[in-house]
């Protein structure tokens, strides 16, 4: 028998999730079954528990968690995977139990240089980023504004844009500066003045704007420097009128833009191109303790839960 973590019922963690054991999975033709090793935390887990993006009894018990590293267990038919080796799992469907079956297309072999909890935290953010920046074409000539440049998915957006070449201006708290000119950005404090602040760092003109945060006074600012169709965001729906584009992975589009940036970006962190930062890790019975912490103020980086 295996454990899974399922949401019973809609609301706050502690009070929603249970363990369930269930038998370990026998993979179908063209599935992968993994045993995981770590899974990645992220805000939209917690929501989901939540019932903030939807709360059907009929989806009940819901099983949670988005993106896993791990080892193969068993592969069906039509697979290209062997028992024995070491895989990322995204998009995942219930990552946050000890076993998960993904369809093959989902499971990405990891490679030599990068380690499971940094795996299991890469994609989800990692796929977001690549997708604000396919969809702006980011390139060089680039002066580009990134609202929350030191969060999971900000940090990423800031350091493929660094490396296309691309000026980068970054909002961070000021405890975040040192860490953002590591990246290569210019750092500004998104407290008191942003647009003042802005305009006193770039160096030439901004021509687009990356936004992880979604605030009003992110868009304002955002609106006052480039046309709407230069502001790509991930958080602000309720701006939409604005005439700025919000990504999701909804569209046709968006979900090929994550799709083919998957290879790169597991390449990339193999090679310390990119950095996956984990604040902390939970055990897998401690996934609503894990939940709570991602909703609220925590320390740079991501958590991941291991069984």
């Amino acid at each position: 028998m295996t454990i899974s973590i399922v949401a019973t019922q809609y609301g706050e963690p502690a009070d929603s999730l249970a363990a369930v054991q269930t038998p370990v999975p026998e993979p179908g033709p063209g599935e992968v079954v993994v045993r995981v090793t770590a899974a990645g935390v992220n805000p939209f887990d917690a929501k989901q528990v939540r019932g903030q993006v939807g709360n059907d009894p009929a989806k009940l018990p819901l099983r949670i968690g988005g993106e896993a590293a791990g080892v193969v267990h068993a592969a069906g038919t039509g697979t290209e995977v062997s028992p024995g080796d070491r895989v990322v799992v995204y998009p995942a469907t219930g990552a946050f139990a000890e076993y998960v079956t993904a369809p093959a297309p989902n499971v990405h072999a990891i490679p030599d240089g990068l380690d499971d909890d940094s795996a299991a935290a890469l994609l989800l953010a990692g796929v977001t980023a690549a997708d604000i920046l396919a969809t702006l074409g980011v390139t060089g000539d680039d002066v580009l504004l990134v609202h929350g440049g030191a969060g999971a998915v900000g940090a990423i957006v800031t350091a493929r844009a660094v490396a296309a070449g691309a000026t980068v201006i970054a909002t961070a708290s000021a405890a975040n500066h040192d860490y953002l000119r590591g990246l290569g950005a210019i750092p500004v404090d998104y407290r008191g003045d942003l647009a003042a602040a802005v305009d006193a760092a770039a160096p030439t003109p901004v021509t687009a704007v990356a936004d992880t945060v979604g605030s009003d006074q992110a868009i304002d600012v955002s609106l006052a420097l480039v046309p709407a169709d230069r502001i790509v965001s991930i958080a602000a729906w309720g701006r939409t009128g604005d005439g700025i584009v919000v990504v999701g992975g909804s569209t046709e589009e968006s979900r090929r833009h994550r799709r083919e940036a998957v290879p790169g970006l597991v390449a990339d962190a193999a090679a310390g191109r990119i950095v996956i930062e984990i604040a902390g890790s939970y055990p897998l019975a401690e996934t609503a303790r894990a939940l709570e912490a991602v909703s609220g103020p925590h320390p740079r980086g991501k958590y991941v839960v291991r069984p």
